[in-house]
């Protein structure tokens, strides 16, 4: 027997939320849908007040508290977005808000949770040790704790989502969505396959997590959550090193599978989604994509990635658009060994220009290990069209007698 909410109270949920979040678009990805084999709409979700869904079950969360909980005021721990939600939903209702946030926090993040008036506390290496510090915190000040996944009025709000995906999308097949605690998966899993048997048809459910937080797996294979040994993502939405309680039990029950990407798939995802879709997503919030493109989501139909979040690093897009260029083949640092000899640097700039190849940085230097004194080093950094066009500016290089090599990103 499932432990899902029941689809009345989604739908009681949906209402209450009503004028308080955005009702987010759904648009067809004509690239997406060549790769898939089947029409791909993205949810974009990325475009939600506070820049993702977790003003769904934060709101709906302390909507429910009593005249006395909301007196005590509340606590939460995040890294980003659980922040925001909660801190405007704590701002729209009156109620007092504290948040502990890790020292390493995107600067955006940590200035939009304070712009929405909560008390920001910046502790801790890690979302764990804030989330321990907040527990800390409600135990000695009485404040309510709110958690970013494990309650199951959280669930409720996240499976909103679910209610708009079937609303807009009716002859949805699939829906892919990333996993970190089960919060988002648990909620629109629960109300969109109720919508669903309701109108006398299913819904498939695909869960992606990155490979380097990959818990999910491991406690359904378990049949119970499993806490295990992360290590770092760029998708740090999602990095949770145990599902919570209250979701496992709804993702064990309705999930109809989970798999996971790696940093590089990740990283061409956001590439694809702003160049092809125009849109700004969040490394947790374009893995759904990501197991698209990497062929890891079998076609059956309308397919609707969830896109669940945009908040992004400025700094950190840079770096992951050079990545996900390089991880398409379309962008490379080149090592080549020179003789110290005049027009060494112009003949190469000549083969690249040649070959239609854009060097983007280059550095030439006659120091380093095991360099002999008539021997100096060419770095070039280099975008190019593709992997074959790759093939061929090194195949041009090695004709005219130099030995490039790819260094790694």
């Amino acid at each position: 027997m499932t432990a899902a909410p029941s689809l009345a109270e989604f739908r009681a949920a949906a209402d209450s939320l009503d004028g308080v979040i955005s009702h987010t678009p759904i648009e067809l990805s004509r690239m997406l849908s060549d790769s898939l084999g089947a029409p791909v709409l993205l949810k974009m979700e990325n475009l939600q007040r506070t820049g993702s869904f977790k003003i769904r079950g934060a709101t709906y969360r302390l909507a429910q508290l009593t005249p006395e909980e909301r007196l005590r005021g509340v606590v939460a721990a995040s890294a980003g977005n659980h922040a925001q939600g909660v801190a405007l939903a704590a701002q729209s209702l009156g109620i007092p808000a504290t948040i502990f946030m890790p020292l390493g926090v995107p600067v955006p993040k940590l200035l939009a949770t304070r712009g929405y008036g909560a008390e920001v506390v910046l502790e801790g290496e890690t979302v764990a040790t804030s989330l321990r510090l907040a527990a800390e915190f409600a135990e000695r000040t009485g404040a309510v704790l709110i958690h970013p996944f494990d309650h199951r009025d959280v669930v409720i709000g996240q499976g909103t989502l679910g209610l708009e995906v079937f609303e807009d999308v009716p002859d949805v097949d699939t829906v892919v969505m990333g996993i970190g605690g089960g919060g988002l998966i648990a909620g629109v899993s629960a109300a969109i396959k109720q919508a669903a048997a309701e109108a006398g048809r299913p819904v498939r459910i695909v869960g992606v997590q990155a490979e380097n937080a990959a818990a999910m797996p491991l406690s359904l294979a378990a049949g119970h959550p499993v806490e295990i040994q992360t290590q770092p993502t760029i998708a740090d939405g999602i990095l949770v090193a145990q599902p919570g309680a209250v979701p496992f039990e709804i993702i064990n029950e309705l999930v109809d599978e989970v798999v996971t990407v790696s940093e590089d798939d990740i990283a061409r995802a956001l590439l694809v989604l702003l160049e092809h879709a125009k849109v700004v997503v969040e490394p947790a919030g374009a893995v759904g994509v990501a197991a698209i493109l990497a062929g890891k989501v079998k076609a059956t139909g309308t397919t609707v990635p969830i896109l669940s979040g945009g908040n992004i690093d400025p700094m950190l897009l840079q770096r992951v658009v050079a990545h996900g260029l390089a991880a398409s083949g379309r962008y490379a640092t080149v090592r080549i060994p020179l003789p110290d000899r005049p027009g060494q640097l112009a003949k190469v700039s000549e083969i690249l220009s040649q070959v239609g190849a854009n060097v983007m940085e280059v550095l030439h230097t006659r120091h380093g290990h095991g360099l002999q004194i008539s021997d100096m080093i060419l770095q070039l950094s280099i975008e190019t069209r593709g992997p074959e066009h790759t093939q061929l500016a090194f195949d041009a290089l090695r004709a005219a007698g130099f030995e490039p090599s790819v260094m790694p990103d």
